[in-house]
């Protein structure tokens, strides 16, 4: 079952990124192209976590778990630096 799944899952999440990346080149404005950047940290970790199921290695696993660590103190702080103009006040 896992080896229909999971290159099924690989292609739609690889897509997913695509498109999220897209928006981020293109996205009319910041808030916008955070969100795609936050988007794209989410599909990063699950692409990560298809490929550890896919290869049974958990450092795949502790990649993704620090790629999520960075991307949620990155998002935050860009969220404030588009709100207050600084990040640390």
């Amino acid at each position: 079952m896992l080896e229909t799944v999971i290159p099924i899952a690989f292609t739609l999440v690889s897509l997913a990124f695509l498109l999220s990346f897209w928006r981020l080149l293109k996205g009319p404005d910041a808030p916008d192209r955070i969100l795609a950047l936050d988007t794209l940290y989410v599909n990063t970790i699950a692409l990560l976590v298809l490929l550890g199921i896919h290869l049974g290695s958990a450092i795949y696993f502790e990649a993704a778990l620090l790629i999520a660590m960075m991307g949620f103190v990155g998002t935050v702080a860009l969220c404030k630096y588009l709100l207050r103009g600084d990040i640390i006040e």
